[in-house]
């Protein structure tokens, strides 16, 4: 085992020199692309009906909306949002979608209304709270991050993000990944949320924390 430990890590270092602009980031890029990318394959199951969108683990009962989000990877894969078979937010590696992203959708036919994108690192919050008092009543309320969501983050945003329903908003700190759906003043009250803080002692990929996926199902209005 041991042997087997030191010709793994000369083979390492040996490819580091060959390559000397291969980072560990790009190792991480690389290993990214071989498995979340291929997760986050666009819906293509168009034949199996509605129970399929947006490609969920377990079906929604009857016409009920369907969801499904990813928070980014790093800072190179992007985060996704699908929403009722509809890729929203189509997850890339140029660097788009950085900081807390927004899907704002129409509670009585499940219609995309807008959505929005704020850097949190280097962007301006005016953006962002402006956007979220925006939001028309009876809209549903989908949230996924990128990279960073927090630094620029002040006390109004998370306080209106948490009229939406977020428990978690008052937690959100550097890098940490989070996925919300919410609404405001939907008759549906919608609550879902997972969050996976940036820890270096338990982080996947060194100064980050692992991506976070979330699904689930939402009742249409009769």
């Amino acid at each position: 085992m041991v042997a087997g430990l030191i010709i793994s890590i000369s083979l390492f270092l040996k490819l580091l020199q060959m390559s000397p602009e291969l980072t560990l980031s790009k190792l991480v890029e690389r290993s990214l692309e071989g498995t979340v990318f291929d997760q986050l394959k666009p819906d293509d199951h168009n034949d199996d009906g509605p129970k399929s969108k947006c490609g969920l683990s377990k079906p929604c009962p009857g016409e009920d909306f369907a969801f499904k989000l990813y928070s980014g990877a790093t800072n190179m894969v992007g985060p996704q949002i699908c929403f009722d078979g509809k890729m929203i937010i189509q997850k890339d590696t140029r660097g788009n979608w950085l900081g807390i992203n927004i899907a704002v959708i129409n509670e009585d036919r499940g219609e995309h209304i807008r959505t929005g994108s704020f850097n949190m690192w280097n962007g301006k919050v005016e953006e962002l709270i402006e956007f979220l008092k925006s939001i028309e009543d009876g809209s549903f309320v989908l949230i996924a991050t990128f990279d960073d969501p927090a630094t620029k983050l002040n006390d109004e945003a998370r306080a209106l993000i948490a009229e939406l329903g977020s428990s978690y908003i008052s937690q959100i700190k550097f890098r940490d990944n989070w996925l919300f759906v919410g609404g405001k003043k939907t008759i549906n009250q919608v609550r879902y949320e997972e969050h996976m803080k940036n820890d270096r002692e338990t982080n996947k990929y060194e100064t980050w924390p692992e991506m976070i996926e979330m699904e689930g199902c939402i009742p249409r209005l009769d």
